[in-house]
Order: structure tokens, then C-alpha cells, then sequence
């Protein structure tokens, strides 16, 4: 998934005018994307920003629980920052010319290894020539909707979805995201059939299909598809002649099994054409690194590559930046140590918060990755709908102070699920916000 951050999604401050009358002084383009933040997804943002929770200044403040980063492992990172004082140090003659908007060979090449480590396991290629890199998993997944639709067309998104993929596919390309449902009952999985029931109803609404979008693993729902599930959505897209695009930013936040598998590794068991498969990943999640914005398109696609290459122009990864995350990179023994103690901190929280929700009452769904927990709040639904569902959000966001992304904004089957991001939080704050649904429930 790409990075979610909340500074660049909001409505101006307070003391900024957007007077709607006058937005024919910009495109229609860009008012759509003004419009693009009235989601449930942006607006619990918003109220944490106007009121933010503070165990001592502001109490009653709004926890911040809809932004999926994690500070478990910030200690780690001090710690190699301050043993590898070099690291931020490189030729000035590095960023006195132009680089190469795919990223540097160098970085590439030791990108590539991190990937083959990461999300194959030690047992997959990755080849520098095959990756792009970009300014984080966000714009890679905006160029290639740019590459592979035109306005208007379509991309097949199982759901629940992660909300920000609306914005990295819509804003700039015009793509239409469309659910392929799915069921708590079985883990909130597609099957075959849901997927092809999406792709004919798109046809019969003339609507044009170019790919399928997976979240590998999921997000909101926390789980890592199995290669069996990666398997026939590669059938599926080889019967119907579209791309996938699979996004796997969590690949080494997997901390239970089953065991991450990637979809390049998958491919290498039977006859599929590579040329309609790409990979996106970055540093964001696994490494908790989103500030420095690194992203990387993987693709077997030669023009994909040579059309992504020319588009880095415009989310191109700063020079310094790769010289750093390279230098952090080639240390191959601490990487192996952080994502190891990482994934035991990971599991260890995420355990931790279920076992305190169960005691609440509040049930999860399955989980074994990712930064948050999908949770079950029917019960305090009025009725099984969308409206009783907003109607809930707007109580545990306004009135109990938690921001809480609901179902809505992540397109369930199911209205009741809200996504609780717990690695971005301290215990003793997740405390008091579990205390809040308890109070919820009363």
C-alpha cells in the first residue's frame, strides 16, 4: 500500500478560503481532487489534527488510530544512525549533475538485493534493470495507473481495500476502482468467482477492465495471501488479458504464519506472462522510513519500465536520499536484525491489543501482518448499513475521541468493520483509547 500521511491530504487550514464558486480558476482535475477529501478516511484526520490527544496537556483529546506507521522499532534506527555517522555523508559531485530519474544503477542494484531478501526469501532474482524507483509506493502505484489505463477505464480491487489507493489511481489518472467482494466468513478472501462476477458486471456497464489491484498482504484486513489465492487471481487476469499490480509494502512486516509469499515467487510455478504482472514496494512500512520517501516499481514490462523511467522525472527519489538508504541497505547484518526484531515486536502488540479488545468484547479478524487490527463493531450498529455505520463513525470520532477508519471507507461487503492502526501508538495511549470503546459501549 502506499504511504498514508494525513499532512497533504487536508482541506486547507482554518484561516485559508476555498470558496467553490470560484473553482472554475483551476481545472476540473484539480477540484476533483479538493472533493476527494470529504471521505471518512480524511475527515477523522482532520478532527485528531483540530484536537489531538495528549495524556497530560489534552486529555480528552482524539487518539490517533487511522494512520498505519510504526514506532516500534525507532530505537533500532537511532542506534544504527548514531554508530554510522558516514552514512550521511557522500560526494558532493553525487548531486551536482542530473541523475537517472529510475534511480541510481548503484541503488538499484542493492535495492534489488533487499527485495530478493525481503520478498523472496532469499530464493527470488530481482533484477536492478527491472525496477523504478520512485518518491514512495504512492507514486508508483500513480504511474502505473497512468500506464496501463485511460481515464476512465478500471481497476479491480478487492475489498476491503485500503482507502489511499482511490487517491494514487483517481486523482491524476482517472482510474475507476471497483470492488470484487468477499465475506468475514472465510477471512474476508476473493475467490474465483467473485472475481470474475466483478469483471462481466463490468462489462455488461460497458466499463473497460485494464488490472487487478491486490494488497499482499492485505490492508485493512492484516492478512497475507496464501499462493494458492496468488495463483488463480494469475489465472484469472491471464483468462481475461489484464495486468496485476500487486502491492507488497508489508512483505516483511508478516510476523505469523502462514509465511509472506510474492507474487514473482508464485510465478515461477507455472506458465504465466510476467509482462502483465507488477510489483510495488518501498521502505515506508517494513523499515518504518516513510519520511525519506522511497518507493520502487517492478516490472517484467519493458515499456512499462521505459514509460515509468520517463514519468520519474516527476517523483524521481533525491540523490542524497538513495546514497543513504544504500549505505543503510549494504548493512546487511542489521537489516536482517531489525526486520526480525521488528516482526517479534509487531506480533507482540498486536497480540497484546486483541487480547485487550477481546476483553471488551470487540472481536478482530484473522490476522498475521501489517500495522493494525481489523475490528468488529456491529454490535453497536442500529441497523446492518451503511448509514448506521457512518452514523457509529461519527460517535466514536466526535463524542469517544478515537479516529477510527470505518468500513465505509474501505469499501467492506460488511458495515460494522472499523480498521485500529496499533503500532503508531504508545500502550499506555492504546489503553486509554480501548477504554474509550468501553465507554462506547456502554
Amino acid at each position: 500500500m502506499a504511504m498514508e500521511t494525513y499532512s497533504d491530504e487536508l482541506a486547507p487550514s482554518s484561516g485559508s478560503i476555498i470558496n467553490k464558486k470560484s473553482a472554475s480558476s483551476i481545472s476540473k482535475r484539480g477540484s476533483s481532487v479538493l472533493d476527494g477529501g470529504d471521505s471518512p478516511y480524511y475527515l477523522g484526520w482532520k478532527e485528531f489534527q483540530r484536537n489531538p490527544y495528549d495524556p497530560v496537556f489534552n486529555p480528552g483529546g482524539c487518539i490517533q488510530l487511522g494512520l498505519a506507521e510504526s514506532k516500534l522499532s525507532l530505537d533500532l534506527l537511532e542506534q544504527w544512525l548514531d554508530s554510522h555517522p558516514e552514512a550521511t555523508r557522500f560526494p558532493v559531485d553525487e548531486i551536482a549533475v542530473y541523475p537517472d530519474y529510475a534511480g541510481l544503477a548503484s541503488f538499484r542494484k542493492v535495492f534489488a538485493s533487499f527485495m530478493e531478501e525481503v520478498l523472496g526469501g532469499g530464493q527470488v532474482a530481482f533484477d536492478p534493470d527491472n525496477i523504478v524507483m520512485t518518491a514512495g509506493a504512492t507514486a508508483a502505484i500513480d504511474v502505473l495507473s497512468f500506464c496501463l489505463a485511460q481515464a476512465g477505464d478500471v481497476f479491480l480491487v478487492p475489498a476491503p481495500y485500503y482507502p489511499g489507493f482511490t487517491r494514487d489511481s483517481r486523482w491524476r489518472s482517472d482510474v475507476e476502482l471497483i470492488p470484487v467482494e468477499s465475506s468475514s466468513a472465510n477471512g474476508f478472501n476473493v475467490t474465483p468467482a467473485s472475481l470474475k462476477a466483478a469483471f462481466h458486471q463490468c462489462a455488461k456497464l460497458g466499463k473497460k477492465v485494464r488490472a487487478l489491484l491486490v494488497a499482499s498482504p492485505s490492508n485493512p484486513v492484516g492478512n497475507s495471501l496464501r499462493a494458492d489465492t496468488l495463483k488463480q487471481m494469475l489465472e484469472f487476469i491471464k483468462s481475461e488479458g489484464i495486468h496485476l499490480i500487486c502491492d507488497e509494502v508489508y512483505a516483511g512486516s508478516t510476523f505469523d504464519d502462514p509465511e509472506f509469499v510474492s507474487i514473482a515467487k508464485v510465478m515461477e510455478s507455472g506458465d504465466y506472462d510476467k509482462a502483465s504482472v507488477h510489483i510495488v514496494y518501498g521502505i515506508s512500512k517494513d523499515l518504518g522510513l516513510p519520511g525519506l520517501r522511497v518507493g520502487a516499481l517492478y516490472s517484467w514490462n519493458k515499456q512499462v519500465l521505459s514509460t515509468a523511467a520517463r514519468l520519474g522525472r516527476f517523483c524521481s527519489v533525491s540523490t542524497q536520499t538513495q546514497c543513504f538508504v544504500s549505505a543503510f541497505l549494504s548493512d546487511k547484518e542489521f537489516v536482517r536484525d531489525y526486520l526480525r526484531e521488528n516482526k517479534k515486536r509487531l506480533k507482540a502488540r498486536r497480540d497484546w491489543v486483541v487480547e485487550m479488545l477481546r476483553n471488551t468484547g470487540t472481536g478482530c479478524a484473522k490476522g498475521n501482518a501489517g500495522f493494525y487490527c481489523w475490528i468488529d463493531l456491529s454490535r453497536f450498529l442500529k441497523a446492518p448499513t451503511e448509514e448506521a455505520e457512518t452514523e457509529l463513525w461519527k460517535n466514536v470520532v466526535y463524542e469517544v475521541g478515537l479516529n477510527l477508519t470505518p468500513g465505509s471507507a474501505c469499501h467492506s461487503p460488511e458495515p460494522g468493520w472499523f480498521r485500529f492502526c496499533f503500532a503508531n501508538q504508545d500502550e499506555d495511549t492504546l489503553a486509554v483509547a480501548i477504554r474509550r470503546l468501553e465507554d462506547l459501549r456502554a
